[in-house]
């Protein structure tokens, strides 16, 4: 039998291997590629741009207090009232909360302004300046028999502190008002019983303006509630036309609802965008 002979090409030559720094360099490019897409897909885009039809007052806090008071309706109450805000709206307007709480309780301190609880709300304050509120209460009590009593307490350092609520010791032994006086108050509306032996620091007449802000309150977040899900364009709402029972005007509310928190506000290419807030 016969051998058969194989004959063997030459061997090629063998492929070259990378090296090990090589081999790290590939696999770090390669993952620094994948974490870069990434990054660019997770990249949230940027809305800031894109104006409100409401001012931003972060850099000059204390110009959110001129402008709120300006929002006040003073002609529906025939000047009766003076201008009165909530403390929550200046959320809507300063970006940063502790910035907002911090200059009102310096306003308070210095006298300037009197934080007032309304009643319906442990966590909501009336906010209304010092000399406002002295002008418009002067006036609504002119020729009456209460009005030395309410000049009495005017004139009190208690109007001018930082405190919204006054105990029966504090009235009676340090600034001697008697139970009869502190009764003409009472009926003055500048004081409202808070509990046995002590009152609330009130705005006298502030009545009819909670139940306008409540009424208002509830339309606007109808509005909302019945609008494709329960969200709109803060623009839109604010160029409607606000309901009957919408007295205070739609930007009065607007920052009410924003600064309160019972919408979200979400940045769209079309501008903020309010949706009723689960909470």
């Amino acid at each position: 039998m016969g051998v058969i002979e194989i004959k063997l090409s030459p061997s090629l030559p063998p492929l070259p291997f990378p090296s090990m720094d090589r081999k790290r360099k590939l696999i770090c490019d390669t993952f620094k590629v994948k974490k870069q897409r990434k990054e660019a897909e997770t990249v949230k885009p940027d809305f800031s741009a894109i104006p409100s039809p409401y001012p931003d007052f972060t850099e000059e806090p204390q110009e959110a207090v001129l402008y709120l008071c300006t929002l006040f309706p003073r002609k529906l109450y025939n000047d009766s009232l003076p201008p009165i805000f909530l403390r929550h709206q200046m959320y809507s307007l300063i970006q940063d909360r502790t910035t907002a709480d911090r200059l009102l309780s310096t306003l308070q301190q210095k006298g300037e302004v009197c934080l007032v609880q309304p009643g319906f709300d442990a966590d909501t304050f009336l906010v209304v300046m010092s000399e406002d509120l002295r002008r418009t209460v002067i006036k609504s009590v002119d020729g009456s028999s209460g009005a030395p009593v309410v000049h009495k307490f005017l004139d009190s350092s208690l109007i001018a502190s930082s405190k919204i609520s006054y105990n029966r010791e504090e009235m009676m032994e340090k600034h001697r008002f008697s139970d009869g006086e502190i009764t003409q108050l009472v009926h003055a509306g500048l004081l409202t019983v808070r509990d046995a032996g002590s009152w609330w620091l009130s705005i006298p007449g502030a009545g009819r303006f909670i139940s306008h802000f409540i009424k208002g309150r509830k339309a606007i977040l109808a509005q909302i509630s019945r609008s494709r899900y329960k969200e709109v364009l803060l623009t839109d709402l604010s160029t409607r036309k606000p309901p009957h029972s919408v007295r205070l005007g739609m930007e009065y509310h607007i920052h009410d609802i924003i600064g309160a928190g019972l919408v979200d506000c979400i940045p769209t290419p079309s501008g903020s965008l309010l949706r009723l807030s689960d909470t």
